[in-house]
């Protein structure tokens, strides 16, 4: 038997579809069903490849007594976060007022009648464990109070929408009188304290984070900390990491310790775009580590392999579980990438083993459930005697070498996964749907690692990603988020717009330096275009900055949020705003920067009060204040495309003034034409640290 998820086109909420519980997606018919029955809802909200997820879906989802209360006393809804951001962002805000602390899967009670909600929580056990009580008892105790006390019902209710819109409005007052240079100087010491190695926790990524303090290290900012250390760190972290997967390529979501070794082993395209770019900046930025040229190219190969669709786009996600054999009822978290030492022992030669116990955490005893997550001991490169074993543990983990294997075909659900007849171990499941703002964050990461690397083939991988986006996700002249199987589906958010006029941008840019791999001036009309409608539907004339949804999809909002924060993910105004920027400097159209100056003050309060929230703000502001452009031939673009220049552009001209090879302008003022190449760097270094 199943219910109407089974409909459904996302894999999240298809994994819901057999549960006896009477889900419902979020629809408009639902929300009026609720509201005719007053039926409080019951809110679910994940996403695929989320652990708590899945085991919450196969306890307290699956028992019949739970689904049997469920469905009698609430309207029970289920929302894939990857789908609708804006909703998970308000609930989530939601719950974070209501008990300090977040996290997914998300479960929220709300009143049918106006959707604000009323009691939040995340996992909760089928029985009482864990310091936790059992789902029965929760709904039960929720359902009673929702009869029986009305008045403290409404006073909560209340508080909670006072808060909510008290938060979306962010306005303050507060650091209104703070000089940008400080701003910026509070912003970098913030990020640089996050960044710095703490011997407790869970390690992420973190990659706005240390964007942020690889770009304002230029302005040497007097401190404690020791900006270039700490961003040279979280690179070696990253590359010679557990959560790097040294076998076959790409990065898992993050390490459960403070060492960097065992990781929890869902990789997502949003991590490994940033991280493909944050490493090419650091690379650009002098720190010339082999391992990051390495943990770069096994990335694009692993992206090539497993997560291209044949029509160029990227897929979202591969899960962190796995089977171990085809008649296995569960699947195991890392058992696709993680070795016994008896294992090693008998793929390797006894001189591969031991030099790969000296390279990496490998040893009989293990460091991960008897098993051993592959985590490098030292920087620098490799031995060829190492990339051999390395090479033998990909055939056995993919059946085949990894220069037959261009395509690794993904497994789409769980069934797929135990019938297919793979060559080598079973592979986790792949969700294959687009995202506009996942695919622009790897367009982006590829575009940058071309300029640096010099490598047209990251580029033509890019650039196809881009044009399926630019053919395929609009509809009726509005832009869309998600694709399934060449079907666009619900209209983009915020952070689709931001982040992919950045990758066209970005394009753009890495197009001028690598000759005919693409048109740079296509690129640029397209943003151009995209921002345009961006700014119609999404930017918020009242307060400034641009709401997540569309003035016309926010119907069912109970608040029009503007993201400021960074997540796993960049802020969307964050990043938007640095494209104004961007865009003022390559059309000389200054209605952008007046738009970047007014989300800049709209975000003003919450950057001087929290920076740790909002890395993105602090790198928009840095483009702001030190925007530069670069008028050149192709030559001298080609020449200065792989250097970190974190706040220029470059555009190219044909009449340059005689005897010059270039013009550098700051923000509104241009230099004296440049006549040599010395002339041209002295003036672009002078232009990146005016601070």
């Amino acid at each position: 038997m199943t219910n109407r998820l089974v409909e459904a086109k996302s894999l999240y909420l298809r994994k819901h579809a057999e549960n006896p519980i009477d889900w419902w997606p979020w629809s408009e018919e639902a929300l009026a069903t609720a509201r005719e029955k007053n039926l409080p809802i019951f809110l679910s909200i994940g996403y695929s490849s989320c652990h708590w997820c899945t085991v919450m879906e196969g306890e307290a989802f699956s028992d019949l007594t739970i689904a049997e209360y469920m469905n009698a006393n609430f309207l029970p809804i289920k929302v894939d976060r990857e789908e609708r951001p804006d909703i998970d962002s308000i609930y989530m805000q939601a719950l974070q007022m209501m008990s300090g602390q977040g996290g997914w899967p998300l479960n929220v009670f709300l009143s049918p009648d106006d959707l604000v909600p009323f009691y939040a929580g995340t996992y909760f056990p089928l029985e009482p464990r864990y310091g936790r009580p059992g789902f029965l008892q929760v709904l039960q105790a929720i359902r009673r109070y929702y009869d029986t006390e009305k008045a403290d019902l409404q006073q909560r209710k209340a508080v909670m929408v006072e808060a909510l819109l008290t938060s979306a409005v962010l306005q303050d007052g507060k650091a209104d009188d703070v000089a940008e240079n400080e701003l910026l100087r509070q912003g970098w010491e913030t990020c640089t304290a996050i960044l710095t190695p703490n011997q407790t926790g869970n390690s992420f990524p973190m990659i706005p984070y240390g964007e942020l303090v690889l770009r304002l290290n230029r302005l040497n900012f007097s401190s404690r900390y020791d900006g270039a250390q700490v961003v040279t760190q979280r690179g070696l972290d990253l590359a010679l990491g557990g959560i790097y997967d040294c076998v076959g390529g790409g990065f898992h979501r993050y390490t459960v310790d403070p060492t960097w070794t065992v990781p929890h082993f869902e990789k997502m395209l949003y991590d490994n775009g940033q991280i493909v770019e944050y490493l090419a900046n650091l690379w650009s930025a002098g720190v010339e580590e082999p391992a990051f040229e390495r943990a770069i190219a096994k990335t694009v190969q692993w992206l090539k392999r497993e997560m291209t669709a044949p029509e160029g786009y990227f897929y979202a996600a591969q899960d962190a579980d796995s089977f171990i054999n085809s008649t296995a009822a569960e699947p195991e978290e890392g058992a696709f990438y993680v070795w016994s030492y008896r294992e090693l022992e008998q793929l390797l030669t006894p001189e591969e083993l031991t030099e790969l116990q000296q390279q990496f955490t490998v040893s009989p005893e293990g460091n991960f459930e008897g098993q051993n997550v592959l985590q490098r001991r030292h920087p620098g490169q490799l031995s060829d005697k190492l990339e051999i074993a390395l090479e033998k543990l990909f055939i056995a983990r993919y059946g085949v070498n990894a220069e037959s294997l261009d395509t690794f075909p993904p497994a789409r659900n769980n069934q797929e996964a135990k019938t297919t007849n793979w060559p080598g171990r079973i592979p986790s499941v792949t969700d294959t749907k687009m995202i506009v703002a996942w695919n622009s964050l790897m367009i982006s990461g590829l575009a940058r690692a071309a300029g640096v690397f010099q490598q047209p083939s990251y580029l033509e991988i890019a650039a196809k990603a881009a044009n399926f986006i630019l053919v395929h996700q609009f509809v009726d002249g509005r832009f869309h988020r998600l694709n399934y199987d060449k079907q666009p589906h619900v209209l983009a958010q915020s952070e689709d717009y931001a982040f992919f006029i950045k990758a066209l941008l970005d394009l753009h840019q890495a197009s001028l330096g690598m000759g005919n791999v693409s048109s740079p001036a296509f690129w640029l009309e397209k943003a151009i275009a995209l921002q345009d409608e961006f700014n119609e539907y999404l930017w918020s004339v009242e307060l400034g900055g641009y709401c997540n949804a569309a003035s016309d999809a926010s119907q069912d909002l109970i608040v029009r949020e503007r993201s400021y924060a960074d997540n796993a993910t960049p802020s969307a105004n964050g990043v938007a705003i640095a494209n104004l920027v961007r865009l003022t400097l390559l059309t000389d159209n200054l209605h952008y920067l007046d738009l970047a100056e007014q989300g800049l003050k709209a975000f003003k309060s919450i950057m001087g009060r929290a920076p740790q929230a909002c890395p993105s703000l602090f790198t928009a502001l840095d483009w702001y204040r030190n925007s530069t452009l670069i008028r050149s031939n192709t030559e001298q673009i080609h020449a200065l495309i792989p250097k970190y220049l974190p706040t220029v552009v470059f555009s190219t001209v044909s009449n340059l003034p005689e005897n010059s090879i270039g013009l550098v302008c700051q923000g509104l003022k241009c230099l004296a034409p440049a006549e040599s190449v010395e002339h041209l760097w002295q003036q672009v270094q002078q232009s990146q640290s005016r601070g």
